[in-house]
């Protein structure tokens, strides 16, 4: 769920979410229990990433049929629904505070007089499609921080509610965990019963979940997708560049594009991480961080859910949202989510393979002046000495051998989609298992801080243990794994912002060992350690079985 902090009850509500998330932090980490990686919901949809709008960001509670209506009708005139926005979606406060007598959801009766299946045909009759939102627990968000009277969330009416959204005519379900208890294997539990559920009525249903609500980050833990379309990387976006949020409370969409970008292996046709709606139009950013919002949804294969008040958006907003060539990368067939190719801490490239082979490339200046950032085709995935780059913002085309370079504003993003020449592979994803120690390289609890140092942990195939190698620099979590400067054998290894320098450079070798570029020392287990959170550390090479890596 999506709260806006410009009102007095959002901003209680804010305050309420951050002490109760606070109160978990920490009680589910990367390294407790954690699901291998799940294969794709075959449920029929979301074979690309959603598109449509949502009620929360911009009205909270205050929703009406009347509302819904009208936002319809502007979506449809206003060039959205023709671009691919789909999914008009209400969130919480849309029924009754008091199921029937037989249990069953029923419509506010003030708010949505003619009912919700009028609704659904309604929005059906516009060539749009109709979404919800429930809860897993036994309160909503709003119930929850004492919003909303009632509790009508779905946690023992699954069945029973699952078939009443079908008889609705219901086509995408939010469904929102908002409460801090909880396992990861308990949300598996409980999100796996809608499900289910869904899947039983018939009806083609768009399963989009959150685990994060209330709750500490499950994004990096786990691939979600078994078990829903689409499902939340983070806490909840505000309407804010950067919030320098800890991840525990709203944060703002640099922070999130940090959180997310790691997480490419887990998107695909049926399965996307979704970096939360989007605020594009709300007012809290400059129309350069608007765009690099966007954009950086687009390359990211993240759902593009507007959070905006459509029914009068400025003819900037909408110049945004309904960018063609963007949406076109965005819903591009292959499913791929951008994978990063460097970051030096402030330019941030990413690559998006696409169906006709080319590829889109995102520049992305999260520094506070205007820089040159450049990239080759190379880099990108390209082969060859001739292409052809169309700037996706302007529609420009020009032709390269090889280079590709912007000057990029602050906070600002250039997106170019680059074609001719062949493919070459992206950088591809995997973990570092130790042969000693049958255990792999792991961040502990996630963490993406300066320094943090890697130990050796349960392999569980999640992305705190998935490293990206570009060029001669080994990633985790948008880190480059680094010895210090001054490192001698025995001297841990650390994560960092990516900058270039030697001490970031490794060569894989091919006895399995993993050599630094500055200092020629290996990669090593600790003391030949064998348990969960020994030290990785570096040590003079000798070929033994705790310096040598598997690529897992």
């Amino acid at each position: 769920m999506t709260r806006s902090p410009l009102s007095p009850h959002r901003r209680r509500f804010a305050a309420l979410l951050a002490a109760a998330a606070l109160a978990v932090a920490g009680a589910v980490t990367a390294t407790t229990t954690a699901a291998a990686p799940a294969q794709a919901l075959e449920n029929g949809v979301a074979r690309t990433p959603p598109m449509g709008w949502n009620t929360w960001n911009t009205f909270g509670c205050n929703i009406s049929e009347q509302l819904i209506r009208q936002t319809a009708d502007a979506m449809v005139a206003n060039g959205m629904a023709a671009r691919g926005y789909q999914y008009v979606v209400v969130d919480d406060c849309w029924f009754d505070p008091e199921r029937d007598s037989q249990g069953n959801l029923r419509a506010h009766p003030t708010r949505f007089p003619s009912g919700m299946k009028a609704l659904g045909d309604y929005l059906h009759g516009k060539g749009l499609k109709f979404g919800l939102y429930q809860v897993p627990a036994a309160k909503t968000c709003a119930q929850y921080f004492n919003a909303f009277p009632g509790s009508t969330g779905s946690k023992g009416h699954e069945e029973q509610d699952a078939r009443q959204f079908a008889a609705w005519g219901v086509d995408y379900l939010k469904y929102d965990w908002c409460s801090p208890q909880g396992s990861i294997d308990d949300q598996v539990r409980d999100f796996a019963k809608m499900r289910d559920a869904l899947a039983a009525t018939g009806r083609p249903i768009v399963y989009s979940i959150n685990p994060n609500s209330i709750h500490a980050k499950t994004g990096p833990l786990r691939d979600w997708g078994d078990v829903a379309n689409m499902w939340r990387t983070t806490e909840d976006i505000t309407n804010r560049w950067d919030t320098g949020s800890d991840g525990n409370s709203f944060m703002g969409v640099k922070n999130i594009i940090d959180w997310t970008v790691p997480l490419a292996s887990y998107a695909r046709p049926g399965g996307f991480n979704d970096p939360d709606m989007m605020e594009v139009g709300n007012g809290g950013m400059t129309d350069t961080e608007q765009r690099s919002h966007f954009a950086m949804w687009a390359v990211m294969a993240s759902p593009l859910i507007a959070g905006n008040d459509v029914r009068n958006a400025s003819a900037a907003t909408l110049s945004i949202l309904n960018n063609s060539d963007l949406i076109a990368v965005n819903q591009d067939p292959l499913g791929l989510q951008g994978v990063q190719v460097s970051s030096d801490g402030t330019r941030r490239v990413l690559a998006k393979r696409l169906a006709n082979g080319d590829v889109a490339v995102a520049m992305l200046n999260q520094g506070n002046s205007t820089t040159t950032i450049s990239t080759t085709a190379s880099t990108i995935g390209k082969s060859g000495s001739s292409f052809t780059l169309r700037d996706l913002w302007t529609g420009a085309t020009s032709t390269s051998t090889g280079t590709i370079s912007a000057s990029v504003p602050a906070h600002g993003t250039a997106v170019f989609r680059v074609s001719g020449g062949g493919n070459t592979p992206l950088p591809t994803t995997f973990a570092l298992r130790s042969a000693s120690a049958g255990r792999c390289v792991d961040a502990p609890e996630s963490s993406t801080a300066n320094g943090t140092q890697p130990v050796i942990w349960d392999c569980h195939g999640a992305a705190n243990q998935r490293f990206t190698q570009s060029g001669n620099t080994l990633q985790l979590l948008g880190k480059c794994l680094e010895t210090p400067t001054n490192a001698t054998a025995g001297t841990k290894v650390q994560l960092w912002d990516c900058n270039g320098g030697t001490h970031q450079q490794w060569t894989l070798n091919g006895n399995g060992t993993i050599s630094n570029t500055r200092n020629g020392l290996c990669l090593d287990v600790n003391n030949n350690g064998t348990a969960n959170n020994t030290a990785v550390i570096v040590w003079t090479c000798h070929d033994g079985a705790n310096q040598r890596w598997t690529r897992v």
